[in-house]
């Protein structure tokens, strides 16, 4: 087959995020047996045109705003050579049910909707949210693609049908730790994300201040890049609980260092507003650490309740920390949720989930 994938990112963007690590492998295994994949996505700062990685050929064109309208372009320029077109949606779509008239996919990780509050001021959030209840009943009739059981749920609701919907859980890349590795000697939660608002780590932070007050040397470690402007007032707002000096900010890491601080710490946090899948969690569980999540589409997903961490039945910081503790301190327990997390994760694997969405491509294709 030859495949058009429209996205606002590729890999390569300084903002790819485990959406586009997601598409990526799945278009490398495309490639592999034999297809033609073209990404046509925005550009970004020294980005080259066009260029091929591991057999995916990308395509830059425009900004993340106009590259839909350049995609709009491309696609009539060049309509007759692809099979099937993947419409891939992060906030705003490519549109393509107005203009593509053959085979076509949906592939969407979560249904926005409060993200745009988080995200984005008055009055653009409120534009944003009133434009999802606009496009997405264009797509109820195409044969959608998402990550998790949650976000289709989310969809039925917009009036989608749950048997039009596929969802494809995500393995990791990495490969599993097979011993217990040796844990920080005082008790270390981890949190691992874009550090952005949406994905709750001021929730975080206040749950870690409720965790001190029960244990005075217990760390936060928290992992991954943001704004520096975002980074001051985090550090401001833990000077405020007075944790600052058992918070530490490792900022933007390697994949390696990344999983060994994962492997040392005890439980990773996460409290964000809504995930299409939760890959840190798995990678965590990949290195034996459990997690304790907001109870959010995507993150009740990729943590099975009671059995490889906690989805927390309130949303909230102190139940968070609550919950955090009673796990930690209960040995038994805890070694059998790090067990059960290593056997979800090897559960899960490329070749499968590859195998998945080219079956559903072909599918498409068909029609």
């Amino acid at each position: 087959m030859n495949i058009l994938l429209l996205n606002w990112r590729d890999i390569k963007n300084p903002k790819a995020g485990g959406a586009e690590i997601v598409t990526f492998e799945h278009e490398k295994a495309w490639a592999f047996k034999g297809h033609s994949v073209t990404w046509f996505t925005s550009g970004f700062p020294q980005s080259l045109a066009e260029e091929a990685i591991d057999g995916v050929k990308i395509i830059r064109k425009g900004t993340m705003v106009t590259v839909f309208f350049y995609a709009f372009l491309f696609y009539l320029q060049h309509r007759k050579q692809f099979d099937v077109v993947i419409d891939e949606i992060h906030g705003i779509p490519f549109f393509t049910p107005l203009y593509v008239s053959g085979p076509k996919i949906t592939f969407i990780h979560e249904v926005a909707e409060e993200i745009w509050d988080y995200m984005y001021p008055f009055p653009i959030n409120t534009v944003g949210k009133f434009l999802e209840t606009f496009y997405l009943p264009l797509y109820k009739k195409i044969r959608l693609w998402t990550d998790a059981q949650s976000t289709i749920d989310d969809l039925v609701k917009f009036g989608f049908l749950r048997n039009n919907c596929f969802a494809i859980a995500c393995p990791i890349k990495n490969t599993p730790l097979t011993k217990k590795p040796v844990k920080e000697k005082n008790k270390t939660f981890i949190f691992v994300s874009r550090v952005v608002r949406m994905k709750g780590i001021e929730e975080v932070i206040k749950s870690f201040g409720f965790i001190q007050k029960e244990d005075a040397n217990a760390k936060l470690w928290i992992v991954g890049k943001g704004e520096e402007e975002y980074i001051r007032k985090l550090k401001s707002m833990a000077g405020e609980y007075h944790i600052e000096k058992n918070v530490t900010f490792f900022g933007e890491v390697s994949e390696k260092e990344k999983l060994h601080l994962m492997s040392k710490a005890h439980l990773l946090l996460h409290a964000s507003v809504k995930e299409g899948w939760g890959l840190v969690v798995m990678e965590a569980a990949s290195q034996w650490t459990p997690s304790v999540v907001y109870n959010v589409a995507g993150l009740k997903d990729s943590v099975k309740n009671n059995i490889t961490g906690i989805v927390l039945e309130a949303n909230s910081p102190s139940e968070m920390a609550k919950q955090a503790i009673l796990l930690v301190n209960d040995k038994k327990r805890y070694s059998r949720f790090q067990t059960n997390g290593l056997s979800w994760v090897k559960s899960l694997s490329w070749e499968k989930a590859t195998q998945q969405s080219l079956q559903l491509l072909e599918s498409v294709a068909r029609l």
